[in-house]
């Protein structure tokens, strides 16, 4: 086997010279497509960028001391280890103020696009996608997670990815859209001194397979080299090879870069010393990844978290504890001091006898009071948990811990104390934002033609109501996603309770107008949010279907009304045109031939009475 360390070195060296030289190199080095040597040679300068900011050990003690093992390495040598876990609690409180269930992401065409009503129905197609998605990949749980993990590690990593195997219930048509969340040091930019993903040169993201599955893909994709695959180490940590079950695994990477001549995503999927899947262009425009920092770190991709400046507050709290309880068990009993002399043994049992051989009994044992502790360690130790979590915004108020005397002043004070997360839940938006823009890049890419349901049109309708047959509200037929690339959509976020909120005020106006008649009947179902009357849709079609009806009898008694006084046209409002004087002698062209002729007089007579 080649020493790849060894060549790895060499791309360096090559690399390093074409800049020395004035060359401008590519992004690669000397090529635009990367390979093994190269792809990991860019992995392992971003673990060294890693390291030198200590990403791995603050994510390791973040993580424990959120789970409660906050006695990590620690030689207790005998005292007591009590855990107090107040971050634990606010940053339950802190991540479910800032995500909600009640998730909604519009898309409406851009005002300044060309011919906008014709973007009307695929824009309530995508919309109907997108709630397909969120329902699919469980966007509120996994929002949930995704903010966890920017509170405890500094960063929230989404990656999306297009899975060809998953059956849509269409024939011939397969894939679907799924998100995953991903750890924030799994995770490198080519530019770690910008945190925007959309202006990365290249995003790496790496995993941990047995390397059983890493050798069946790679011998799929036709890599030759699949044998070579075996067993490593993870230089994410030094004690990954002790992990159990980490024997039997190597490290996968994806590599994906922007090409400069196409414009679009490409990606590389390659091991240590083995490709899995050559470079091939995703077609896409946009990276696929989301990704959030709690709060931002400047010059650096990687954001701090919500917990590492308030680790020290929590050791404090649990040494104070330790040693008041180390206290507490050795002095906190009342003790008992008696004469050896006289009494050979104490009997401690409830009710026991203690003999003595004469002598004043007062003067043979008595009891020492205990120890009492200072009240002020009580209230040191409350003191220093409520000003940690008053300063991140969870006060007694928005925890729920007061009595509520007065209403007004207890929502004033927990919105007071939301101001605090506010940034980072509009930074959260942002990151669904993008989300579902991703998704939106992933339908125009991949879903190709695919079959809809569709509100029936209007001239489908009136045919079938000819003839008499009826016709569902819905149809089915072929929409083209990939014409979503030539239109582009502005994203409308709905979330949280404002989108309740909203939606009350739009019904309201609307339950107004119609009230105050300046709306139809109609015109009020068609404008409401779905959800609210049950089958809307059939109901609107119903409505519709009434009107042509009426319609059709209006027209049927205006041709009655027409044969009962011959000769009077209708105008285009259906009303009968003219005064009675005025309507006895149309004026009647003349069409040449014998038509003009025949024609008065059948008018002048009302009927065809010996003509024919």
């Amino acid at each position: 086997m080649r020493n790849r360390k060894r060549d790895r070195e060499e791309w360096r060296k090559k690399k390093r010279s074409l800049s020395d030289n004035g060359d401008i190199p590519c992004l690669f080095g000397n090529s635009d497509m990367p390979d093994i040597v190269s792809g990991w040679a860019l992995y392992e300068d971003a673990l060294i960028f890693n390291t030198s900011i200590n990403l791995n050990e603050t994510v390791r003690v973040n993580e424990n001391f959120y789970i409660g093992k906050q006695w990590e390495g620690v030689e207790s040598n005998g005292l007591p280890t009590p855990v107090f876990n107040f971050l634990k609690r606010v940053v339950g409180f802190i991540v479910a103020t800032i995500t909600t269930d009640n998730i909604r992401v519009n898309a409406t065409p851009l005002a300044s696009t060309a011919n906008t009503e014709e973007l009307v129905e695929p824009a309530r197609i995508v919309n109907e996608e997108f709630e397909t998605l969120a329902e699919q990949n469980k966007i509120p749980s996994l929002m949930r997670e995704f903010a966890r993990n920017a509170a405890v590690d500094g960063d929230g990593c989404l990656y999306t990815y297009w899975d060809p195997d998953v059956e849509t219930g269409e024939d011939g048509k397969k894939g679907q859209i799924k998100t995953e969340l991903v750890e924030n040091t799994r995770v490198f930019f080519g530019n770690p001194n910008d945190r925007r993903v959309q202006c990365q040169p290249w995003i790496m993201i790496s995993t941990r397979e047995f390397c059983r599955d890493a050798q069946k893909r790679a011998y799929e994709n036709g890599q030759e080299d699949y044998f070579s695959i075996g067993p490593d180490t993870d230089m994410r940590d030094i004690d990954a090879a002790k992990l159990v079950g980490d024997e039997d695994k190597c490290t996968v990477l994806l590599l994906m870069w922007r090409n400069e001549k196409t414009n679009t995503i490409w990606a590389f999927e390659f091991a240590e010393d083995c490709p899995i899947k050559d470079p091939w262009d995703t077609k896409m425009s946009m990276y696929p990844v989301t990704w959030l920092n709690w709060d931002y770190v400047q010059n650096c991709y990687h954001g701090q978290s919500m917990i590492t400046g308030l680790i020290p507050n929590q050791i404090f709290v649990n040494k104070i504890w330790a040693a008041s309880m180390l206290s507490f068990l050795k002095t906190a009993y009342p003790k008992v001091i008696y004469d050896k002399t006289r009494v050979t043994k104490w009997d401690n049992r409830v009710g026991g006898a203690i003999g003595i051989n004469g002598g004043d009994v007062n003067t043979v044992a008595r009891i020492m009071d205990p120890a009492t502790i200072s009240p002020q360690i009580a209230q040191f130790i409350e003191l220093a948990v409520n000003q940690t979590e008053e300063s991140l915004g969870a006060t007694a108020v928005a925890l729920g811990d007061t009595r509520p005397d007065n209403t007004s002043a207890i929502i004033a004070l927990q919105r007071a104390a939301a101001t605090p997360t506010e940034l980072t839940k509009q930074n959260l938006y942002q990151c669904l934002e993008d989300l579902f823009r991703i998704y939106l890049e992933f339908m125009a890419t991949f879903y190709g033609k695919r079959r809809v349901d569709t509100p029936t049109p209007e001239k489908i309708r009136q045919a079938a109501s000819f003839a008499g047959v009826e016709v569902p509200d819905e149809v089915p037929m072929e929409f083209d996603f990939s014409k979503l690339k030539n239109h582009p959509m502005l994203l409308k976020l709905d979330i949280g309770a404002s989108s309740y909120y909203s939606e009350i005020a739009s019904m309201n106006t609307l339950d107004n107008l119609l009230q105050q008649k300046q709306i139809t009947l109609l015109q009020y179902l068609e404008r409401i949010p779905d959800g609210y009357i049950p089958a809307r849709r059939a109901l609107v079609a119903e409505l519709k279907e009434a009107q042509e009806q009426q319609q059709q009898m209006m027209m049927a008694q205006m041709q009655a009304q027409q044969r009962q006084t011959p000769g009077a046209p209708a105008d285009v409002s259906g009303e009968i045109a003219g005064p009675l004087e005025a309507r006895d002698k149309p004026e009647i062209p003349n069409t040449g031939g014998g038509f003009g002729a025949l024609q008065r007089k059948i008018i002048e007579q009302g009927n065809t009475d010996g003509m024919v």
